[in-house]
């Protein structure tokens, strides 16, 4: 079940009422804890399976580490959590890309092996809450934070279904103590998550499922298109990736808030950016801290040398890349991107900033200089979607030199367009995000009176429904 369906909002629906009538924490939490695995089981219900033991191994090791004071042994009880956890993640996402690898590397020194995938079927959102999972044990191991003994708040701490398949990546130093605290109806929190909610839904049916058509026609067969062809469907993919997965992080966030729970923000106007450092600390911010935390600092960080922080800053890269996908392609992509943040890195420009900064700068009307950036920084982050939305490496090869070499050829231009209701809806999209991005979302802190507040509601979800192509895509990020 999916955010955009009439499931989902039955489904909440119920869940919403079920879980306000009940006075005891405890009790909300048991029922979080059924609507979760009910929702995930939706899809699969062996999945279920599959995280309720990895919750609990971590559950009974993360204990075990906290009732014991022995470095050695505490060190082996978290390396075997992670071997645990890694390893269930690297077979279910891992085994077929590193098993095809494997066969061809002997392929090309004369050894032909037999086929030996297993055509692994990926869980739903297991990258998501593994890492989840993993922090709460690092961080314990770490003593950043006391074990929790209440099996039902960490069960619903992993399963929350809101962020359950696609994040934000929770901290349990950040989101755990919120199931363990009493919860009481907030009005104003679940008005401003029912806007977020709304604002997410816009993006989704109107914008990217949009897009997603000419994207999914490009990329299909590359080869039936021209390069200017293809460099559009790149722009529109790097336009569908934002609406997509930043739609998904509102409807969650906004669905949390309903509940009485507050997640990390995960997106900060990225495209606004004036570097790809910049990019990367407002592009989904919680795995970019999670790899930060956990990979990046581990590594030396920028304590080391420059030659070593370069080191310590691609490796982090490449795995993040690795994460989003069992590909050579995601290797690649996040190589990339890792060039590109070294000169801020290694200037320690990249760590002494934040997202807290108005994107884009202060003023409405920006300088040049800064549209300049914000324009060569977006060329580069479309340039590398491309390593992320091909199928394989060669079709990625392929389109950028078909675009590289007849993107200067007039008569290469035309066809391949979106219907103009998109793009009519998308310029005052991108406007309104770029006249509000003070606020954590578009809708937030709108001081009109409530009748045009209401009527602009009415009209944006109408429209949404009007314009969405009638039946919605999957979230892209579903598949990692």
């Amino acid at each position: 079940m999916t955010f955009t369906t009439l499931t989902y909002l039955l489904f909440f629906c119920v869940v919403f009422a079920g879980y306000w009538s009940l006075k005891s924490r405890t009790h909300q939490n048991a029922l979080l804890v059924v609507a979760s695995y009910f929702f995930y089981g939706w899809w699969d219900f062996r999945f279920c399976a599959l995280m309720m033991f990895s919750s609990l191994v971590d559950y009974t090791i993360t204990l075990a580490i906290a009732n014991t004071e022995a470095p050695r042994r505490r060190k082996l009880l978290m390396l075997t959590s992670c071997f645990i956890n890694f390893g269930l993640l690297g077979f279910f996402k891992y085994y077929d890309f590193f098993a095809t690898s494997a066969r061809e590397a002997f392929a090309l020194a004369g050894v032909h092996l037999d086929d030996f995938t297993l055509n692994v079927v990926l869980p739903a959102g297991i990258s998501f809450y593994t890492f989840q999972t993993m922090s709460y044990t690092l961080d314990v191991y770490r003593r950043k934070m006391n074990a929790y003994r209440g099996l039902f708040d960490y069960l619903a701490f992993v399963s929350f279904f809101p962020h359950l398949v696609a994040g934000p990546i929770m901290r349990a130093i950040d989101f755990l103590p919120q199931f363990r605290s009493e919860r009481r109806f907030d009005r104003e929190l679940a008005v401003d998550g029912c806007r977020q909610v709304l604002w997410g839904v816009v993006k989704k049916l109107s914008l990217a499922d949009n897009l997603a058509k000419v994207v999914d026609l490009a990329y299909r067969d590359p080869h039936a298109f021209t390069g200017p062809q293809l460099a559009f469907a790149t722009l529109c993919f790097s336009l569908q990736i934002y609406c997509d997965f930043s739609a998904y992080a509102d409807i969650a966030t906004g669905s949390a808030k309903l509940l009485g729970f507050r997640l990390a923000r995960n997106f900060a106007y990225p495209y606004f950016s004036q570097s790809p450092a910049e990019f990367w600390r407002r592009w989904h911010i919680t795995l970019s801290t999670w790899f930060r935390d956990y990979v990046y600092w581990p590594l030396g960080g920028s304590r080391v040398g420059p030659a070593r922080r370069a080191f310590n800053v691609l490796v982090t890269f490449v795995l993040s890349g690795l994460w989003h996908g069992a590909s050579y392609n995601f290797i690649i992509w996040g190589g990339l991107n890792g060039l590109a943040v070294l000169p801020s890195l290694l200037r320690d420009e990249g760590e002494r900033r934040g997202v807290r900064e108005v994107p884009g700068g202060e003023s409405n009307v920006p300088r040049l200089a800064t549209l300049a950036r914000m324009l060569a920084t977006f060329v580069f982050i479309c340039f590398t979607w491309i390593f992320f939305r091909a199928a394989t490496l060669e079709e990625a090869s392929y389109i950028v030199r078909k675009i590289a070499l007849e993107v200067w050829q007039p008569g290469k231009y035309g066809g391949l367009t979106l219907g103009s209701s998109v793009w009519l809806l998308f310029l005052p999209f991108l406007l309104t995000e770029w006249l509000r991005r003070r606020e954590l979302h578009p809708l937030a802190g709108l001081g009109a009176p409530s009748w045009v507040r209401l009527a602009l509601y009415t009209v944006l979800l109408w429209g949404a429904l009007f314009l969405s192509p009638g039946s919605s895509s999957p979230f892209i990020y579903f598949q990692f």
